[in-house]
């Protein structure tokens, strides 16, 4: 790799008094999307007429006021997309188009003439100010620089006053504005309000690109802020940014220029644009969003933006991309999965959202919990218990989270990929629900003997049907005393898995068993929560004998057979 000699550090901005630092956005600027002009110019296969438009008006439902929609100089096709926008009447009431044109009096005259007709239009046009574009590209002066700028916003000035019913808006752009000297920038914007006649009620839209990123955040920041300090006619200027994501700051960058001083910025969706993209108009927004600051988008259905961004561009987004990838709201790890869980069960509908790990509630973006966690080798049992009760109402207690999320891991590692919340359902119930039975439960009738509860257990012991019976305290005393088998209930728990007349319950008990280490857990569901806890009972006592060893479980078998004479076999 070359050595690091080659290369020079940009100089930091003289202002030592900058005010930035110390500011909080508290409003969101005016957004412009560019998707139909920078970034359809930067597709491999930029998008047509028909894509162009599904976008446009994608881009006025999410609630863009200003779009830029083409560089109709350039093409047929893109001077007959902004008459199709104009005379087949797409523009609502409240959005201005512009475009996009470079400082020659031909391209001029042609995207004026692209405009005809339009309630509002923005013409921009630019000029590349910085000494490298100066003196290696155009071979020209600054007095040269600044005389075309000029006579070009005159000419425009000239040919807009020829349509006036149309409410026309000048925005200037010094292309590559930071990397250019700043008394540069400052004279030739100066200069640009001027020649347009700018006034407080008709203001000039400075914008002031990072063409390309050629420092931190803090120097564009600075930049910007030099320039709000310095303008000649401020209150007749809209400051705009349009920062480039070379460094891969340009979020950072747009966010420290609004504190700066810019009231408006230019981007794309998801980043879209030239080399590594234009600032993302996405992020900024939800970054406002997540600080209590309205943005003035609507992203509350971000899966289908990004569903039609992706037809529209062909480009993918990223399941890592902010807010809006496949993957942002979703946990694999097993610490963060628990601490999902529990901040989710924390959270409240009507208080601040305060949920570890997630900065924004998907529901605000149209998302579901369901993909919040999930679970593969290196999850926990946060994660597995989130799955459950999403998706089945199962809330395990924690000991029987430890227990199966072991059941889990193997899983997950035996196949080496993502464990569905479907497949760990059906692991829980071959687990709990449709262990190997030894002892499989038919029926039971229950009845009183005096203050206790008795119990008539029908079960079938290795394929044989036998009548056990028992009296307790209660129904599940009464079947522990039936099975004859010395375990007890450590814990018990029950619930409804869903509402209504179709209702579920759902109980679990744990079971110790004497001269076996620690317990283990069964689980039944039935629409009567007795036969669900008979059930839970008869799915524990499986599995404890199942810890026993064959020799111990046959006997433990043959003493529950010895309590209660064979009624019939049973397939």
């Amino acid at each position: 790799m070359p050595g690091a000699s080659r290369y020079r550090p940009f100089p930091p901005v003289d202002l030592p008094d900058r005010r930035w630092p110390g500011q909080v956005i508290r409003k969101a600027p005016a957004w412009l999307s560019t998707d139909l002009r920078d970034g359809n110019q930067a597709l491999f296969e930029p998008m047509g007429a028909e894509r162009k438009l599904r976008m446009f008006h994608m881009l006025c439902d999410i609630g863009f006021k200003e779009i830029e929609v083409g560089f109709p100089s350039a093409s047929q096709t893109e001077f007959d997309f902004v008459r199709t926008l104009i005379e087949g009447g797409h523009i609502p009431a409240d959005v201005s188009i512009g475009v996009l044109t470079q400082a020659r009096e031909p391209l001029i005259r042609r995207s004026i003439e692209s405009l005809r007709g339009a309630r509002r239009a923005i013409v921009h046009v630019y000029t590349a100010t910085s000494p490298l574009f100066r003196e290696t590209v155009f071979g020209m002066s600054r007095a040269e620089v600044m005389e075309m700028a000029v006579s070009s916003v005159r000419l425009i000035r000239e040919l807009c006053a020829q349509q006036p019913g149309t409410e026309w808006v000048l925005e200037y752009s010094p292309e590559t504005f930071s990397a250019t000297e700043l008394e540069f920038s400052r004279d030739i914007c100066d200069a640009v309000v001027e020649a347009w006649g700018a006034t407080p009620q008709r203001k000039v839209i400075l914008n002031l690109p990072a063409t390309v990123e050629v420092a931190t955040p803090n120097v564009y920041a600075d930049q910007v802020e030099w320039m709000h300090r310095n303008l000649a006619r401020r209150d007749a200027v809209v400051i705009s940014v349009h920062p480039h994501n070379d460094r891969g700051c340009a979020v950072a960058a747009a966010e420290l220029a609004v504190m700066a001083g810019a009231e408006r910025v230019e981007g794309c969706l998801f980043g879209n644009g030239e080399r590594t993209g234009n600032v993302d108009l996405v992020t900024l927004a939800l970054n406002l969003l997540t600080q209590g600051v309205e943005p003035g988008l609507d992203f509350s259905d971000i899966n289908s933006i990004a569903r039609t961004y992706e037809a529209c561009t062909a480009l993918p987004v990223h399941p890592r991309h902010p807010y809006v990838g496949d993957l942002v709201f979703t946990a694999f790890s097993g610490s963060h999965q628990d601490a999902i869980r529990k901040g989710m069960a924390a959270q409240r509908a009507s208080t601040t959202w305060d949920v570890p790990y997630l900065p924004i509630d998907p529901a605000d973006l149209g998302r579901t919990y369901d993909s919040l966690v999930r679970v593969n080798s290196q999850s926990g049992k946060g994660g597995v218990a989130y799955l459950l009760e999403a998706s089945r109402g199962v809330v395990m207690p924690r000991r029987m989270q430890v227990e199966f999320s072991g059941a889990v891991q193997k899983l997950a590692e035996a196949t080496g990929s993502e464990v569905t919340a479907d497949e760990i359902w059906r692991l829980f119930a071959a687990e709990y629900l449709e262990c190997a039975e030894s002892v499989r439960y038919v029926e039971h009738h229950l009845f009183e003997r005096g203050s206790r509860q008795g119990v008539r257990l029908t079960v079938a012991v290795d394929g044989v049907q036998r009548v056990l019976e028992g009296t307790g305290n209660g129904p599940i005393d009464a079947v522990i005393a039936a099975l004859g088998v010395p375990v007890k209930v450590q814990a018990y728990e029950e619930r409804s898995l869903n509402q209504g007349a179709d209702s579920r319950a759902l109980a679990i008990v744990e079971l110790a068993l004497q001269g076996v280490a620690g317990s283990t857990f069964g689980a039944g569901i039935d629409p009567n929560i007795v036969t669900a806890s008979i059930r839970a009972l008869v799915a524990g006592l499986n599995r404890v004998l199942a810890r026993l060893g064959e020799a111990g479980r046959r006997e433990a078998l043959a003493a529950l057979a010895a309590a209660a004479p064979a009624s019939e076999r049973v397939a």
